[in-house]
């Protein structure tokens, strides 16, 4: 496999890796991207936001992941706040999207 891809990293000329993110710096990534949105009110519950951080370890990939499935299915179910129960059926049941 490191042969398949020795052309790709010949042509990277930098890497950059990123730490992930404390409780605190998720909860503020999380409302900042839904400010950048537009939303005008708090959509996550800390309780929500606490178990996004639990599941994601902090790795923005994952939280963006969850975040995401979280707000589409509180949107197709009319939910103005996403809860932790919401958050767990994602990341504890694993549901396929």
């Amino acid at each position: 496999m490191g042969e398949l891809h020795a052309a790709i990293r010949q042509r990277v000329d930098l890497q950059c890796k990123l730490t992930n993110l404390d409780r605190a710096q998720v909860g503020e990534y999380i409302n900042r991207h839904l400010a950048y949105a537009g939303a005008e009110h708090d959509i996550f519950s800390d309780n929500a936001i606490d178990e996004i951080y639990r599941f994601s370890s902090g790795a923005t990939r994952l939280v963006n992941k969850d975040y995401t499935h979280c707000m589409l299915y509180g949107a197709q179910n009319g939910r103005r706040i996403i809860d932790d129960h919401m958050v767990k059926i994602f990341t504890v049941l694993k549901v396929p999207w």
